[in-house]
């Protein structure tokens, strides 16, 4: 049973009633952010109920030296974690000297909170009886702002509901915290310094091992029923934190507001010695623009978005939610501004994975940002990588591989390796084909080449190295093979010829030589550059060509598919349908040994290698593998949904493809796998918005067009959705009466909408 205690809404995540059971999840589904930083929904006040105090900021992090059992040569010293940073959202409140705690009060009524998705805030409401005399109200409200991405706003505000009251209000900045994901305990940040002085707080913070500094800053005022009145801080200060006080008495029915300012600045932008003058700077802007402005940037900002990112959904109202919260989240995670920050798997919302880079952000994030904003956002993701290929190739040397091979970390932060398990450090080496597929969609969606001759072919000449060395000649076969692999699927490990490795070798292999001749007719400059940094040889290119002409594919003839590996036909073949209710998911209730003696698949392995290369496959092949392998997938990754919804979409399996969409739209709001209160799944969330744009759309380019092939699923009446395809705006719009698309641009577009051409006008147009 999955939980149901989110209020389906259009434009916001709505829990209404107090329970404190589901504090953490909604820590999790009621995070913010704004690219720069982002926090779990943690209350300001004290509360000494469960809960998981988070708060992070984009860049920074720590190397958390392994932990393992034994060693062995080649691994990962560290695994990189984003740090739980220093607290700055608590205020501590007191009603008559006694402390606000609703693990602790009398009794908690009509109690919400609500994530605003349409304008970018989050706000909790509820009314707490603190004696039989004294009962409160508190509204509270709080985002970090897209605009001053440095600067987090709170409004705080006590109203007495029975009583007259003395509320005392402490905010305070708090550095000394710990994480939850920690392998040693280690402290991970020293504090440097720390500052007070009227109603300023600082504390400059460093990290332990990667030296990042960090200045954490606050500054409040006080309103007494929305009138600014004047008060005597209180200045107090440990080790580890900065506390001041502001007190007010109120009758029945009068409020209290503290408004604090506050955030984050860090050496990434500042001089590490000038922190705390950046933080002064940004106070004096916060001040001087005061609340109501900086919430209407705020909902300005935030509009901005929505006009070019939102999907629309008619008759659904879950299904509508769901969307809008994974368009929220992936926006609140990262916006393109900064090319050396990426997307984390759980993004600003929790520390699961370390909140590092994996090739989810290639796979499934970059169409997502190319779609929704510019070109440039994409590039920038594409540029992180290029700028760590040096990194790249050092994590390959490692491994015995030479001659310049790369191979790109499965988890990192800065281009080294950091991921602590070997079956997925050592053997999970398909990333590599992510890296490649991500700049062959970058320039068939955006039409930009030039970043192939500047940057992309010096990865694909790496990459092409490093398969070339990988594949192993099969006297016996007389076939080229890749050994000892995992691949998609993490729930079979160490196997021989996983078909999705094998085939994106040959493909990346391919697509290194197609570009060199590319670049070589079309910018000779680039590629003499290139050709003397790589020092690369003719000999050296047609031994690549060996490779690529002589892969191994496993094949079954009985049953005419593509083998996900060497033997996989050995197992017992039992579909999921098959197994009772009890053994699920069985990454929780079986042991490894028994999961990987089973054929049971955790996501889309050769069906990967059917979504990226669909062009490669007739719909008749693409049918006879999907009902070969979906029903052997549990779906036990946040990654295989989406790609089984777009697939059960272009196979007209219309209730399949719904149900994997609402599954993937949903897997943090309805919770499937019981695990929300780790964080959300940041990157899956790009996998939802193509189950739309490229499923129930049908998107796909071919020949520099945009083709469309929409589905309606029958519990919609209708759907929409924008992109930007070579800076102009499609708008696509499918109802029960057909398809229209609209150009918004200066120059006339070819498109295909089920199969009829259409040269598009800036106007409406109807197939």
């Amino acid at each position: 049973m999955n939980q149901e205690y989110i209020k389906p809404d259009a434009w916001s995540i709505i829990e209404e009633g107090w329970s404190p059971s589901m504090v953490k999840s909604s820590e999790s589904l009621f995070s913010i952010g704004n690219g720069a930083m982002g926090q779990r929904a943690n209350f300001e006040e004290q509360y000494s109920g469960d809960t998981f105090q988070g708060s992070y900021v984009a860049g920074v992090y720590y190397p958390d030296k392994t932990r393992v059992g034994w060693w062995k040569n080649g691994y990962p010293e560290y695994f990189a974690k984003v740090l739980n940073s220093p607290n700055f959202i608590g205020i501590d409140v007191f009603i008559d000297g006694l402390p606000l705690d609703l693990a602790q009060v009398q009794e908690v009524r009509e109690f919400r909170r609500e994530l605003n998705m349409k304008e970018g805030w989050y706000e909790r409401s509820f009314i707490a009886q603190i004696s039989n005399d004294k009962e409160i109200k508190v509204e509270s409200r709080r985002f970090l702002s897209l605009k001053h991405d440095e600067l987090g706003v709170i409004n705080y505000k006590v109203t007495a509901v029975k009583g007259n009251l003395s509320i005392t209000f402490q905010p305070y900045i708090d550095a000394g915290i710990t994480n939850e994901d920690s392998n040693w305990d280690d402290a991970f940040w020293a504090i440097e310094e720390l500052y007070s002085d009227q109603h300023q707080g600082m504390i400059r913070s460093r990290t332990n091992k990667t030296n990042f500094h960090v200045a954490t800053y606050m500054q409040s005022e006080l309103l007494k029923d929305e009138e600014h009145i004047q008060y005597a801080t209180h200045l107090d200060q440990n080790d580890t934190t900065v506390r001041h006080e502001a007190s007010g008495d109120i009758a029945q029915g009068e409020s209290l507001t503290l408004r604090k300012y506050a955030g984050y600045v860090s050496s990434l932008n500042h001089n590490k010695y000038e922190l705390f003058d950046a933080s002064k700077k940004i106070l004096a802007l916060a001040t001087e623009h005061g609340y109501e402005k900086l919430f209407n940037e705020q909902v300005a900002e935030w509009s901005n978005i929505w006009e070019m990112a939102d999907i629309t959904i008619d008759g659904d109202l879950k299904a509508q939610q769901g969307i809008r919260f994974n368009i929220f989240q992936l926006n609140q995670t990262y916006l393109g501004k900064d090319s050396r920050l990426n997307i984390g798997p759980k993004g600003f919302t929790g520390e699961k994975y370390g909140g590092s880079t994996y090739w989810d952000t290639e796979a499934y994030c970059i169409p997502f940002y190319m779609a929704t904003k510019d070109q440039q956002v994409a590039r920038n993701l594409l540029k992180y990588r290029y700028d760590q290929l040096d990194k790249a190739i050092e994590n390959a040397e490692k491994l015995g591989f030479t001659n310049g091979a790369a191979l790109y970390p499965m988890v990192t932060m800065n281009g080294e390796e950091s991921h602590n398990e070997w079956e997925i450090t050592f053997e999970e080496i398909h990333r590599n084909g992510a890296m490649v597929f991500a700049i062959y969609n970058y320039v068939r969606y955006t039409g930009d080449y030039s970043y192939v001759p500047e940057m992309g072919l010096e990865v694909m000449i790496a990459i092409a190295r490093f398969w070339h060395q990988r594949a192993t000649f099969s006297q016996k076969a007389g076939k080229f093979m890749i050994l000892g692999v995992t691949g998609p699927n993490e729930y079979e490990n160490n196997v021989n010829n996983n078909w999705y490795t094998n085939y994106i070798a040959k493909w990346c292999i391919d697509q290194a030589v197609e570009h060199l001749d590319k670049v070589k007719d079309g910018y000779p400059e680039d590629y003499d550059r290139i050709i003397s940094l790589t020092k690369l040889t003719g000999s050296e290119r047609a031994s690549w060509q060996e490779v690529s002409d002589g892969m191994y594919f496993p094949y079954d003839e009985e049953y005419g598919v593509y083998l996900q590996q060497d033997g996989f036909m050995d197992k017992e073949i039992i579909p999921v349908s098959k197994l009772h209710h009890s053994q699920r998911p069985i990454n929780q209730k079986w042991s490894w040994d028994r999961i990987l003696r089973s054929c049971y698949i955790k996501q889309a392995d050769v069906l990967q290698g059917f979504y990226f290369f669909e062009d490669h496959f007739s719909k008749a092949e693409l049918e006879k593998h999907f009902d070969f392998y979906e029903p052997l997938t549990v779906h036990e990754s946040s990654l295989s949904p989406c790609v089984h919804s777009i697939q059960a979409a272009k196979l007209d399996r219309m209730d399949q493809a719904y149900e994997f969409y609402l599954r993937t739209s949903r897997l943090d709001l309805d919770d499937y796998n019981k695990e929300v209160e780790e964080g959300c799944h940041i990157t899956s969330m790009a996998g939802t918005w193509m189950s739309i744009v490229e499923g129930f759309g049908g998107l796909q380019i071919k020949d520099d067009t945009p083709h469309f092939t929409t589905k309606l699923p029958k519990e919609w009446a209708g759907f929409s959705f924008k992109i930007n395809f070579r800076d102009q705006i499609l708008n696509v719009q499918v109802t029960q009466q057909g398809t229209q698309v609209q150009l918004k641009g200066d120059q006339p577009q070819d498109v295909v909408v089920n199969g009829k051409k259409i040269t598009l006008q800036p106007q409406v147009i109807t197939a």
